[in-house]
């Protein structure tokens, strides 16, 4: 079995349809690692196309890659940047404590820097006194205190005030913990942008090929509100509106396309605020065949790792 130093976290990342769940639970098998899922909507029980768990590619010639922080809640759970904070670092001890390889895979860099500076809230308590002089402020003025305590937020924070003034009080809360940066590597998939524009539009019509609004359907019979399922990414608003008559099929996937393309847009400025903070990307070419990436991904860890 492969080995690289237990105490140290690898990161999966790369803009949305950019291979990296393949590459994440291939390294994982290959270095008796466990996948560690960085994404705000994947801990959510039937919600598998429309979030992009490609659950297919955990297993491995019948290998089954362990994962965790998915699947682990009923939609309509409100599941947070600070929840996910507890989530992580308890899913990373237990992977550190057998001596396997925690591997955090995700494409959000909000997640992601959450998980490498070690924020996160101890269920923080509803501060009543706090909560009185909060609704005393108006929307704009809740959201300029939110931003002043540097703390990472849902961007659905600043859209609602009680999830405003909640943000705030975990904010601020004497309990909210601060570690060290964790020991980390960081591989990231890039396309150029035409290409990445292709991938996203190919993956976008396999998902709609196999299921994706019969899956919105379902949820929907479930019980689950169609204005829930609006909050829940771009694919649950679009397909959404389709299935309830506000959109036309045509329309929805015209304008779902687009969304993520943009969103595509905005992972790729995080990424490069993130290395200007200091953050250290590795970038390996999406477009390559697997085989080579995977090549390239193991001489970087080789190269930082098992000779250290």
């Amino acid at each position: 079995m492969n080995e690289v130093h237990r105490s140290k976290l690898l990161v999966i990342t790369g803009a949305t349809a950019t291979g990296k769940t393949r590459l994440a639970t291939t390294l994982a098998v290959h270095y008796n690692g466990e996948i560690i899922s960085a994404d705000s909507r994947q801990v959510y029980r039937g919600m598998d196309l429309g979030t992009g768990k490609d659950l297919s590619e955990y297993t491995i010639d019948g290998h089954i890659v362990k994962h965790h922080l998915i699947d682990i809640h009923d939609p309509g759970f409100e599941y947070n940047i600070h929840r996910f904070g507890n989530d992580f670092r308890s899913a990373y001890n237990q992977i550190a404590s057998k001596g396997c390889l925690p591997v955090l895979c995700g494409g959000s860099g909000l997640y992601l820097e959450t998980a490498l500076k070690g924020l996160a809230s101890n269920d923080v308590p509803v501060n009543h006194g706090l909560r009185e002089e909060l609704k005393l402020l108006s929307t704009e003025q809740l959201r300029m205190r939110l931003e002043k305590s540097k703390m990472p937020h849902n961007t659905t924070d600043l859209n609602d005030q009680a999830r405003l003034i909640r943000a705030i009080e975990i904010a601020e809360d004497d309990q909210v913990i601060h570690h060290h940066m964790l020991p980390h590597l960081m591989i990231g998939l890039r396309l150029e942008r035409a290409k990445l524009r292709e991938a996203i539009t190919q993956r976008l019509e396999a998902r709609l090929r196999s299921g994706m609004v019969s899956e919105i359907e379902n949820l929907l019979a479930a019980g689950v509100k169609p204005e829930s399922l609006l909050f829940y990414g771009l694919e649950y608003k679009y397909l959404t509106l389709f299935v309830t008559g506000k959109l036309t099929y045509k329309e929805a996937v015209s304008l779902l396309n687009t969304a993520i393309h943009q969103f595509a847009k905005r992972q790729e400025t995080w990424f490069r605020r993130m290395e200007k903070q200091g953050f250290v990307i590795n970038w390996i070419d999406a477009s390559l065949p697997f085989s080579e990436i995977l090549a390239q991904a193991i001489f970087i860890i080789k190269k930082q790792w098992e000779n250290a």
